[in-house]
């Protein structure tokens, strides 16, 4: 079965094309989200797998897309308006490009549908949790998956023989505790909102915060507006580039050192909390854009962490390309850098879902 995944970020979107054995056939991105041109240079697939961001509490794995589903995606824009919106756009998109061929929603959410109750559940009224449905969710789930998978084939390990500490790091930003092959623990909430420092979310905050702005005038848009893309990175240092910042940094720039302490302080607590959560660390991963190609995150925060078992090698850390273990002799735990292959979790998600439907036909 031949797989088109559709991949649409907050302003961009990328398409891979798929085939049986994993191989990506084609491949191409771009601004906005206009498919059609894109769709046009490849080969007709099999079937198409639409990564959405927010599946709430109803999809816990990938499904079949129907008009009822349609329906119910629609329902959850609100979880996610950054990203859910752009997904049902390409859906649109692609239901119009390829009429005929089936579609398959897949989610970030749903990897962290194993998370302990403990984990999952906010100290709210009660009478809130169950009206509004609030409880952690946790994202990044499809590229969790791969890294966790990927990293038991590196280490030539059962995936849930290990306890591991997996640091999705981009523009958006979140940890996964994993023990057993799934999810215990992550840093994500409700929204994407929380957790970490990121490009141009503040992470977590004293929620008594935007309670005080609003009564001092600031409009819940305006709150909302700020979190989302006026904060974080870009709040801290003037921009969200991680290595605009990173240059700023080494040219002793004052506010470029202050952010980075910043995103580094809240990165070793939340990871010292994600292998707390775990009972100790057999594998520390790092995926996404800056978890990929950031060097000086990765030696930082392994330093941070050398109580728990991890230390880097210079060489192998700077080298670093593609699936690479980068841990120091010795060292008691392993230090990995996974390429982000959100691509091909989302074909082996299309695969099972409609192997499922045949199955019950």
């Amino acid at each position: 079965m031949r797989v088109l995944t559709v991949n649409p970020g907050s302003s961009s979107l990328k398409l891979s094309l798929v085939d049986a054995d994993g191989t990506v056939a084609a491949e191409d991105s771009g601004a906005g989200h206009e498919l059609a041109p894109l769709v046009a240079g490849m080969p007709e697939p099999d079937a198409v797998g639409v990564r959405f961001v927010h599946g709430g509490t109803g999809f816990t794995e990938p499904v079949v897309i129907d008009d009822a589903v349609r329906e119910r995606l629609r329902g959850l824009a609100d979880l996610a308006p950054l990203h859910q919106p752009a997904s049902l756009h390409a859906l649109e998109e692609i239901t119009g490009v390829l009429p005929g061929v089936p579609a398959v929603a897949c989610f970030d959410t749903a990897f962290h549908a194993s998370l302990p109750d403990a984990a999952a559940t906010y100290a709210l009224p009660a009478e809130w949790r169950e009206r509004f449905g609030l409880r952690r969710f946790g994202f990044h789930g499809l590229s969790f998956s791969y890294a966790v998978r990927r990293t038991g084939e590196i280490l030539g390990a059962d995936p849930a023989a290990l306890r591991m500490v997996v640091c999705h790091l981009g523009s958006g930003a979140s940890l996964a505790a994993v023990a057993d092959g799934v999810s215990v623990d992550t840093t994500m909430g409700f929204t994407p909102l929380e957790g970490l420092v990121m490009a141009t979310r503040a992470g977590s905050i004293d929620p008594g915060i935007p309670l005080w702005l609003m009564k001092h005038g600031v409009s819940p848009s305006e709150v909302n507006d700020a979190l989302e893309r006026e904060s974080g990175l870009r709040g801290l240092a003037g921009t969200g580039d991680m290595r605009r910042i990173r240059e700023l940094a080494e040219s002793r720039d004052v506010t470029a050192l202050a952010a980075l302490d910043v995103y580094h302080h809240r990165l070793r607590a939340c990871a010292a909390a994600m292998a707390a959560s775990l009972g100790g660390l057999d594998a520390l991963v790092f995926t996404g854009g800056v978890g990929e190609h950031d060097p000086s995150v990765r030696q930082r925060l392994a330093g941070d962490l050398a109580f728990l078992g991890t230390s880097v090698d210079p060489g192998r850390n700077t080298a670093a390309s593609g699936d690479t273990d980068i841990t120091a002799d010795g060292a008691a735990a392993r230090t990995l850098v996974v390429e982000a292959r959100e691509d091909l979790e989302i074909a082996a998600g299309v695969r099972r879902a409609l192997g499922r439907a045949d199955a019950h036909r």
